[in-house]
């Protein structure tokens, strides 16, 4: 037998080789193997068998690396998909379905010494009183790991051999897996009852859930299928949902790429409810639908929101009961160790559910049943390196692939699965009303020109806000303050000569702060000390200032103001160890804390009814930035950071502070109304062909000789018009520096393509970055359907 094995070399090609008689059996589709290239050996997955090669003299595989296939068929076929679409080899498409803990050539299982206590043949020996007291732990426990007991019983190891060859006990050499939540006291919850507007969303999905095979070549004209799925690509119940809401919808044209054909509309469900509406107990549900069919599933939930409060919930609700089942957890926080244990216990279905980031949308759950992406709006579900997928989109793809219901759940949708609902090609589920009627936050703009005016320089908390935070504490209510940016001061100035200090590696000032006493740069992370003089030449004036503000100011400027409050901060400068996260929390939610100060970390999925004021400082931050989805993703952080408020009895109030405080993504936030701020998106949008309404895909060039980058962008554009002519609708922006323009000390340019279909340009994109010539030490990124444009 062949072996067509894909390596971890981007080669763009497969390799033919023998299967030794001893590996016969162990070898498949998706084993990892260990093969030989040239002089070296190399790993790789065998992604085909075959009887015979066009190719002789084959070298043989020299190794199998584990006892089972780890990528499934299924997952393969997914990762060629990514390939093919985003312009990535299928090498590196293929490596990234696998976490890095477990592609590994040896088993990364953590081995441990156990004791278990054997059954007393005869006379029970006599034993010294040391002895006799490790021995009533044994008998108590009947089995432990051999280190607990000797912590437990401040023994040591030689003392409990001396057992071992008595005969008690034994002692053995097991896997011990490595469980992030060993130590975590989680309590089982069941189900609660649902209001009408959650029983009409999670009745939808599953009723979709029910339905076998739909979405993947099942006639939907079959009896079989209920007649509330039996909607054409746009149908009436979405125009009523859109009457109700006032809003004005238009049909999509038959030719639109990926328009349902009346099947994906109703495997993919958009659940847009506003925070505190009760979106997590409908996954709950819909993922308890899932097991009693024996299917698995997925849920994403983005890096910044996976927070020991989200995963409790789910591991509570599948703890205990009928439908009891591991519920594994894949993320960038937990070690090594930690990861190769969760993943196997998906691979192994003796975890049926799977709950992580981004890449937790490959690990490998067999069936299939429900994928959900939860705050589907997040940018960090796009991957930054190569291959640059979107989470959200290849949830889409595997739900169609194997016949999944996918639901994407947020309070502020992205302008793209909004408009796949007017389009037809999802189903809206709206849900705009709190549980148990508890009303939404009061939204005050506070106009801080005003507060400027009055003052000589720019105040961090305005009066309102100061006296909204006094009330509190006196109360005894706790407040939120967020601003989406860390460190003190934001440069460092001179007043007399205007020097700024800046990254010698990156096109951005350098930022303060004062705990470190350090100047750093954000983007390359290169630091430097403060300076105690103007390092301009022939300067030296001592009187540098500090311009702008970060969460460690606001932190500092709270305790003077407020001296008896318990204030804390949240951001990547105070989370060091791997429990902080969990530990500030815990306490904010026992009371410990009256004020926490964060970054976008603490803007999502925290549930905390004592918070009755969340303060945003700066509301305007990244309104200005050169991107055309600043404003939606300044509606977006807006209505979620407010969203934590008034979750308990009493009712929230969230105070906006903000330089432009009448700019459309502002007022539309604080009318919690989305579906306007949707509309005159849109219109904005379809003027300059920006997504939704068409796609895009970002050409960056980079280099550390800025006329060789610029040169290399400019022969980019001309191959692209040859490659690409002939696409209809296609737009072709640049080349231009980009945004960022230098960094880490390589400059670069960018090219915008935009176009109505990208599967067509994607292709070709391709097959040209693949001939096209490059000065060595020029490199191009592709990036298609880029969410960030510096």
């Amino acid at each position: 037998m062949i072996a067509r094995v894909t390596l971890e070399l981007a080669l763009r090609k497969e390799f033919d080789y023998l299967i030794p008689p001893e590996f016969e059996t162990q070898v498949d589709v998706g084993s990892r193997v260990q093969v030989p290239f040239g002089p070296r050996k190399v790993l790789g997955c065998v992604t085909a068998l075959a009887e015979e090669s066009a190719h002789t003299n084959l070298r043989s595989i020299i190794k199998v690396i584990g006892a089972q296939t780890l990528v499934t068929p299924k997952i393969l076929k997914l990762a060629r998909w990514i390939g093919e679409y985003y312009c990535c080899p299928p090498e590196i498409a293929l490596k990234s379905v696998l976490p890095d803990a477990v592609r590994k050539e040896q088993a990364g299982w953590r081995e441990r010494l156990f004791v278990r206590a054997l059954p007393i043949v005869g006379e029970f020996p006599k034993l010294p009183k040391r002895q006799h007291e490790v021995w009533n732990i044994i008998e108590e426990r009947r089995e432990m790991p051999l280190q607990e007991l000797i912590d437990l019983a401040e023994t040591t190891a030689a003392t409990v051999r001396h057992l071992e060859d008595k005969g008690l006990i034994t002692i053995t050499t097991e896997i011990s897996e490595r469980d992030p939540y060993a130590r975590e006291n989680i309590l089982p919850t069941q189900p609660l009852l649902l209001n009408p507007q959650q029983v009409r969303a999670l009745d939808k999905i599953k009723v979709a859930m029910d339905v076998e095979g739909l979405g993947v070549g099942r006639d939907m004209n079959s009896p079989e299928v209920p007649e509330i799925l039996k909607a054409p690509a746009f149908d009436t119940p979405l125009l009523d949902i859109f009457k109700e809401t006032g809003r004005e919808v238009k049909a999509a044209p038959k030719d639109a790429e990926n328009a349902s054909n009346g099947t994906n509309a109703n495997r993919v469900f958009l659940l847009h409810g506003v925070t505190g509406s009760g979106k997590t107990e409908i996954y709950l549900q819909a993922l308890a639908h899932a097991l009693k069919q024996g299917k698995g599933a997925i849920v994403l939930v983005p890096e910044i929101s996976l927070t020991p409060q989200t995963v409790e919930r789910f591991k509570a609700r599948f703890s205990s009961g009928p439908l009891q089942t591991l519920v594994a957890v894949l993320h960038s926080h937990l070690s090594a160790g930690e990861r190769h244990d969760e993943w196997h216990k998906i691979r192994q279905g003796r975890a049926r559910i799977a709950i992580g980031a981004r890449s937790a949308i490959f690990a490998p759950v067999d069936p299939l049943g429900l994928i959900i992406v939860d705050e589907e709006h997040e940018h960090t579900y796009k991957q930054e390196e190569s291959p640059r997928y979107h989470a959200r989109d290849v949830a889409i793809v595997r739900g169609q692939m194997e016949g999944a219901t996918v639901v994407l759940g947020s309070a502020t949708p992205s302008m793209e699965s909004f408009y796949n609902c007017s389009r037809g090609k999802y189903t809206l589920l709206e849900m705009l009303e709190r549980v148990d009627n508890k009303k939404m936050p009061v939204v005050r703009v506070v106009d801080m020109r005003q507060a400027m005016r009055r003052g000589k320089s720019i105040p961090i908390f305005s009066p309102q806000l100061k006296e909204a935070i006094q009330q509190r504490l006196e109360r005894k209510e706790q407040t939120i303050l967020f601003l989406n940016r860390r460190g003190y001061s934001t440069s460092l100035q001179c007043p007399l000569c205007g020097f700024v200090a800046t990254c010698p590696n990156c096109s951005v000032s350098l930022t303060y702060h004062r705990k470190a006493q350090i100047l750093c740069c954000h983007v390359c992370g290169h630091t430097e000390p403060v300076p105690a003089r103007c390092p301009g030449p022939k300067c030296g004036n001592p009187e540098i200032r500090y311009a702008g503000l970060g969460t460690e100011k606001v932190e500092d400027t709270l305790a003077k103001l407020f001296p008896d409050a318990r204030i804390k901060r949240m951001d990547s400068d105070t989370l060091k160890r791997k429990d902080d996260f969990r530990r500030i929390l815990g306490d904010f939610r026992t009371g410990k804390i009256d004020i926490l100060v964060g970054t976008q970390m603490i803007a999502k999925g925290l549930h905390f009814p004592n918070v009755t004021l969340v303060g945003i400082i700066y509301a305007d931050l990244a309104l200005h930035l050169p991107d055309f989805r600043a404003g939606e993703r300044t509606f977006q952080l807006l209505t979620q950071v407010a969203g934590r408020a008034g979750r308990g009895d009493i009712e929230g109030e969230v105070f906006v502070q903000s330089f432009t405080p009448f700019h459309p993504a502002i007022q539309y936030a604080r009318r919690h109304d989305f579906g306007g701020f949707y509309d005159q998106e849109l219109e904005f949008r379809e003027q300059l062909k920006y997504p939704p309404v068409s796609r895009v895909a970002m050409l960056t060039l980079k280099g550390r000789n800025e006329e060789k980058v610029k040169l290399s962008a400019d022969h980019l554009r001309r191959e692209l018009e040859k490659a690409l002519s002939g696409i209809k609708d296609l737009v072709i922006a640049g080349p231009a520096p980009a945004p960022l323009a230098k960094a880490e000390s390589n400059y670069r340019y960018q090219l915008m393509l935009r176009a109505r279909q990208m599967t067509g340009v994607s292709q070709r994109l391709a097959a040209m970055t693949q001939s096209l010539a490059l000065p060595d030490d020029v490199s191009l990124a592709v990036d298609i359907d880029p969410v960030d444009l510096a």
